[in-house]
């Protein structure tokens, strides 16, 4: 098919699934001058659900394999869909359910869940302790968990995934002696299951690619393909670290006029060009507003990190209610995320390790002032999945925190993905109107124009 749009075949290269997770999370890290311990884990790719690698010197070298019948990642597929949600779609959602269960619930679930799969003593690789494949698992899962309470599964299949995962890069780090980590693969999204891999004695520091599903593998070859090019040449293998990764289109601002001066928009819209769009932004949410944002770059991937998201202040938890009811939609457990400002992360979140959080892919424990930042944390067990962000990253975006500071104290916002419930996150301007349009939401800010609704 790619020869037929005119790419000639000896252009095209394939690169092993696992590969691909493995040289993203690699060549992404920021630690390529010293061996460092790369692990993928995922449902499955080319006949595999986990690998082991050893980053060094530009190369990886893979060390162990789990064949994909043993995924842990399947479990959590087939378990989502059993529950009535969407298959590697809403895992997220099992996850977030999961705080709320019971202890005693948890328990009879996670014995149904711990026969499954196990890592044994010293191994890299995940055993299969049944007769099926993970992936021809869902009849035993409808029989041997009738009985149990939808959150008792979730609970009882998050610990159990959090424990497989600790064992497997504990013995892997004990068995290469390499202390810092790099993880990729959609299993990886899980990010309580990286919390507790943080926290694990013998993790000095950790790099978790963003939005690390299936989506990240084209980075991946990109990477694999450049180094393997530099290493046929004699060129060292030079690749920068991954940095922000807003690699989407922007607007200017002459393109927001032409479609605002397009747009059917009727009375109840207003719009005019804010010389300090940020600092405006920042004293509506200090007001109690809740604002669109699309400017800049779109962000790559799953989470939204502020080009394209909504901001409203994460101490007013009635904003959770609204955003639902304005635009979210989302089911009633789950919770929302903050963007904090770096210089006060220390107030917000527990982070002794100070490993780097700028993607949304780790969760942490917060400390009493999670007051500030209440409506964007879990309210089970008061975890927070932030944006952990420094100016130099997103000037404009890092300002509007600035300025809520200056009017409220507090350098942390509610953010989440600027989208109708279903969707996907919006492109651009006709696009960000169109959610505008058809949402309970107030104030758009659109590059450095702000639009209002009258509600």
């Amino acid at each position: 098919n790619l020869t037929k749009l005119g790419i000639p075949e000896e252009r095209v290269i394939f690169v092993d699934h696992h590969l691909c997770h493995a040289a993203a999370a690699y060549y992404g890290s920021p630690w390529k001058d010293e061996k460092i311990l790369v692990l993928t884990n995922d449902g499955s790719g080319d006949g595999l659900c986990s690998t082991v690698y050893i980053g060094e010197d530009g190369n990886l070298n893979k060390i162990a394999e789990t064949p994909k019948g043993n995924s842990i990642g399947n479990i959590y597929s087939r378990v989502t869909f059993m529950l009535g949600l969407v298959p590697w779609e809403h895992e997220w959602k099992v996850m977030g359910m999961a705080p709320y269960a019971p202890e005693s619930g948890m328990e009879k679930s996670y014995e149904v869940f711990k026969e499954y799969l196990s890592v044994p003593d010293g191994a890299l690789t995940l055993k299969r302790n049944i007769s099926e494949p993970t992936y021809l698992i869902y009849p035993r899962l409808r029989k041997e968990l009738e009985l149990h309470r939808f959150d008792w599964i979730s609970a009882g299949l998050q610990r159990f995934t959090e424990e497989t995962l600790c064992k497997w890069v504990k013995n892997a780090i004990e068995k290469t002696g390499i202390h810092k980590i790099a993880l990729s693969g959609g299993v990886f999204m899980n990010v309580k299951a990286n919390k507790h891999i943080v926290e694990m004695k013998g993790v000095d520091d950790i790099f978790v690619f963003p939005s690390c599903g299936d989506e990240s593998n084209s980075i991946g070859a990109a990477y694999w393909v450049h180094a393997e090019k530099c290493r046929e040449l004699g060129e060292d293998v030079d690749i920068p670290p991954l940095c922000e990764i807003y690699f989407g289109p922007s607007f200017t601002d002459e393109d927001i006029e032409e479609t605002l001066s397009k747009s059917k928009m009727d009375t109840n819209f207003s719009y005019e060009h804010v010389d300090d769009i940020e600092k405006r932004i920042a004293e509506l949410i200090a007001q109690g507003g809740i604002v669109a944002r699309c400017k800049g770059r779109m962000e790559f991937g799953a989470r939204a990190l502020g080009n394209r998201s909504i901001l409203a202040d994460a101490s007013n938890y009635g904003c959770v209610r609204t955003i639902n009811m304005m635009v979210k939609k989302r089911d009633f457990w789950m919770p929302f995320a903050p963007v904090i400002m770096k210089e006060r992360e220390n107030d917000y979140i527990i982070n002794p390790k100070k490993v780097c959080a700028p993607y949304m892919m780790l969760s942490f424990d917060t400390t009493e002032k999670r007051d500030e930042l209440i409506a964007a944390a879990h309210q089970a067990d008061l975890t927070a999945r932030p944006q952990i962000i420094e100016e130099y990253w997103n000037p404009e975006y890092y300002k509007i925190l600035k300025e809520f500071e200056r009017e409220t104290g507090s350098g942390v916002l509610l953010n989440t993905s600027f989208n109708l419930h279903g969707y996907p996150v919006v492109y651009g301007p006709e696009e960000a109107l169109w959610v505008l349009e058809n949402s309970g939401l107030e104030y758009l800010a659109l590059g450095n124009y702000l639009v209002t609704k009258k509600i």
